[in-house]
């Protein structure tokens, strides 16, 4: 198919140069491709004609287009738990929100850490999927943290890095031989950073609120205590020690003198661990704190949430995942300390990104793209966030001008467990292409 994308807004740096100033172009793709961009936009009488010059024209007048977005850290339950989510649900969800591209996590059922678990996971996403799909491998067998996989059988099978995520690596010894096997395979280890001797079976943070409502808490040096270690560890050898979903001080500041070191450390933040903190949590009409605010690593102080706006800010953060976790309404509704933890956020993330930072000046709208697509693909050697000629035509085209309201009914995702259901928002979704096809159309 022959699209036309006319009269678009975008910025010169998005389109491979280096300035921030906004310019109108218009795209033609053709064949999965970008195959031409020009600086200004086709007339009427060009755009649609007898001969049909293209099979679709999207008229972008007022819209801005941005490259696909990649999200490092998503959970799309297939194979296991469908009822939560599926590869074709989750996927709905992320071009929704102008996610071209995930990776999705192995702590599904089975767990991916076999090549069959991981084939079903490819061939699911290229037959049901929207997006595209890139599935990372299990560090260790059943998630268990006793014996490695083997690394580079899942590689050959699609993985693009390797983790237990869900659950902390409790074993350093096989955390420190997973970062040097990795290295060897050109693979990050993403650390779900926990040490459950500290984190003791908790459900919020560890602090005011916990104690108000006699809530087990999980103490923050739950995860500083492993950040550190795979810091250390990542010096040591040499291999790429990623960490995710950062939530405190101590963590970011363990990651700031890793990278001054020199160390293969990068790092990613949540749109809630930015936004939100445990005293922001709403109790319940009977009394009881709200399970659809809880997540793991949990909301932290508010203090701790300054150190990540300061970190995204200061150019530590390098890129923004939602650790999308869906789960079916009757398990939200549980007792907190009975709920599992995780939220929804592909639908949200761009636009929470844009109006809570891009839109207050306190990010410039390059740098949050960046952190949500090159950056992040980056991690993974995932070539992405450029609008150029040759390029995936992997596009995203957003309103950046019209407030819109989060409802339930907003979500595509099986799940609405959303701590931002009610707010208004910038940033809409109106256009999500994926190899040149419109896989998401808002009208």
């Amino acid at each position: 198919m022959k699209i036309l994308i006319n009269n678009a807004s975008t910025t010169s740096h998005l389109l491979g140069g280096n300035g921030h100033d906004v310019v109108t172009i218009s795209l033609v793709i053709e064949k999965g491709k970008i195959v031409q961009v020009l600086d200004c936009p086709l007339p009427a009488s060009q755009t649609v004609s007898t001969d049909s010059t293209f099979e679709k024209v999207i008229d972008a007048t007022g819209l801005f287009l941005s490259p696909g977005l990649l999200d490092p850290q998503v959970h799309f339950r297939e194979p296991g738990m469908e009822y939560k989510e599926d590869i074709a649900s989750g996927s709905r969800a992320a071009v929704k929100g102008g996610f071209t591209s995930v990776v999705s996590m192995p702590n599904t059922t089975p767990t991916a850490d076999n090549a069959e678990t991981v084939a079903f996971m490819v061939e699911k996403a290229s037959t049901t999927g929207l997006c595209k799909v890139y599935p990372t491998g299990a560090l260790s067998k059943g998630l268990e943290g006793k014996e490695l996989t083997d690394f580079k059988t899942l590689q050959a099978a699609g993985v693009v890095a390797i983790t237990d995520d869900g659950k902390g690596v409790q074993d350093d010894s096989l955390f420190k031989q997973a970062l040097n096997d990795a290295k060897a395979l050109g693979m990050p280890v993403l650390d779900h950073s926990e040490d459950e001797s500290l984190s003791n079976g908790g459900a919020i943070h560890e602090g005011v609120v916990s104690r108000k409502h006699n809530v087990n808490g999980i103490k923050a040096s739950s995860e500083s205590v492993h950040v550190k270690r795979g810091c250390e560890y990542s010096e040591e050898t040499g291999g790429h020690y990623h960490v995710l979903h950062v939530s405190t001080a101590e963590s970011i500041e363990a990651i700031r003198q890793a990278k001054a070191k020199g160390a293969r450390v990068t790092v990613e933040v949540s749109p809630h661990h930015l936004l939100l903190c445990d005293e922001d949590i709403p109790v319940k009409a009977d009394g009881t704190l709200d399970a659809n605010w809880k997540m793991n690593p949990p909301l932290r102080s508010r203090s701790d949430m300054l150190a990540c706006q300061k970190a995204l800010t200061d150019g530590v953060i390098d890129a923004i995942a939602t650790d999308h976790a869906p789960h079916a309404p009757h398990e939200k509704d549980l007792h907190i300390e009975k709920a599992p933890f995780g939220i929804i956020g592909l639908e949200t993330a761009f636009a929470l990104i844009y109006t809570h930072f891009v839109k207050t000046g306190k990010l410039n709208l390059n740098t949050a793209i960046d952190l949500m697509s090159k950056q992040a693909g980056a991690i993974f050697n995932i070539k992405c966030g450029r609008i150029e000629e040759g390029a995936d035509a992997d596009l995203a085209l957003f309103d950046l001008k019209t407030p819109f309201t989060v409802t339930p009914s907003f979500f595509a995702s099986k799940s609405q467990s959303s701590p931002f259901i009610n707010e208004t928002l910038y940033g809409e979704t109106y256009y999500t292409l994926v190899d040149g096809e419109i896989k998401y159309a808002r009208c």
